[in-house]
């Protein structure tokens, strides 16, 4: 059963309503209520592509966090085949908010790392609702230091709310192990590509996206702070968590304009969560399109493309 959103409650109401009339129906036979049902149909289907015709960001940030949007863990398990898990970071631990290993996609070999949030509270508690630690981001360098040594494209897949702030994580070196990711994104030369599947927040998801080629899902989100976070340090208060999301420019169409996406990867009619199967089908088609663009580049140019691509953002933007 679809969780519905608090913009989308007038649409709960009628799919309500008609799903009602339905099971009154399959109680009573000679109910005849085909054409009510049918009725109340359209009007979901017409409110439906209402509410998403213009989303605010805040709408669209509640879209992004939406808890049955598909994770890094369905898009591996549609998109990769031959998935072959690598864990730990040879120093401290494995961080199960960072998933990544050996797969094919397409039947090309490739490193593919993630932010995993889980699905139930038991998954999101074992993986810390995808917020990495400094382990998280070590065992990231380790892969694509393999890939850079194996001469493999790495994909990653952006969903987090940002690096986890807690003591134990600042203690083993939070910053540094960001900064060192980050670092290694900009330096490996092979093909990076990276997709904003959900949140991309703050230094915990430029450590996976300083990618040749950054895409964004339609309704995600990639910003330094998040909305709530903003409105607490500008105004002191979280309520204005709405106001916030309009200044911070986080949605893929504001942040396509100043050169920090290079594509949206549309999504289906409601998002993503609504149909997985067509969204996953969309992400597999852009990244092998990013794939193609940068097929037979030499290490070299793969890391000037990647450092330009950033020394640019901005740019375009303010031309505009």
């Amino acid at each position: 059963m679809t969780q519905y959103l608090e913009f989308e409650k007038p649409l709960a109401e009628i799919e309500g309503k008609a799903e009602e009339l339905r099971a009154l129906a399959r109680a009573n036979e000679e109910m005849d209520v085909a054409d009510e049902a049918a009725a109340l149909d359209a009007k979901a289907a017409q409110l439906l592509k209402d509410l998403y015709k213009e989303l605010t960001p805040w709408r669209k940030c509640q879209v992004a966090r939406h808890p049955e949007r598909p994770h890094c863990q369905d898009y591996i398990k549609a998109l990769f085949t031959e998935y072959t898990p690598l864990a730990g970071d040879r120093n401290f631990a494995d961080d199960l908010a960072v998933m990544g290993g050996l797969a094919r996609f397409n039947d090309q070999p490739v490193v593919v790392i993630g932010h995993e949030k889980g699905s139930d509270t038991k998954s999101r508690i074992e993986r810390n609702f995808g917020m990495a630690r400094p382990e998280g981001y070590r065992k990231a360098i380790r892969l694509m230091e393999m890939a850079g040594r194996f001469k493999l494209p790495v994909i990653t897949l952006v969903d987090t709310a940002g690096a986890y702030p807690g003591k134990g994580a600042e203690e083993r070196g939070q910053s540094e192990a960001i900064a060192r990711s980050t670092e290694m994104c900009l330096k490996i030369g092979v093909p990076l590509i990276s997709v904003i599947i959900g949140e991309g927040g703050s230094g915990g998801a430029v450590a996976f996206a300083t990618a040749n080629r950054v895409a964004m899902l339609e309704h995600s989100i990639y910003s330094v702070i998040s909305p709530e976070g903003c409105a607490s340090i500008l105004w002191k208060d979280a309520e204005k968590m709405r106001e916030a999301a309009e200044a911070l420019r986080l949605t893929a169409q504001d942040l396509n304009k100043l050169g920090v996406n290079d594509r949206i990867i549309p999504e289906p009619l409601g998002g993503a969560h609504r149909d997985p199967k067509a969204a996953i089908k969309s992400v597999s088609s852009a990244i092998q399109e990013m794939l193609d663009e940068l097929k037979g580049m030499e290490a070299a140019a793969l890391v000037k493309d990647r450092r330009q691509k950033f020394l640019d953002i901005g740019s375009k933007g303010l031309a505009a």
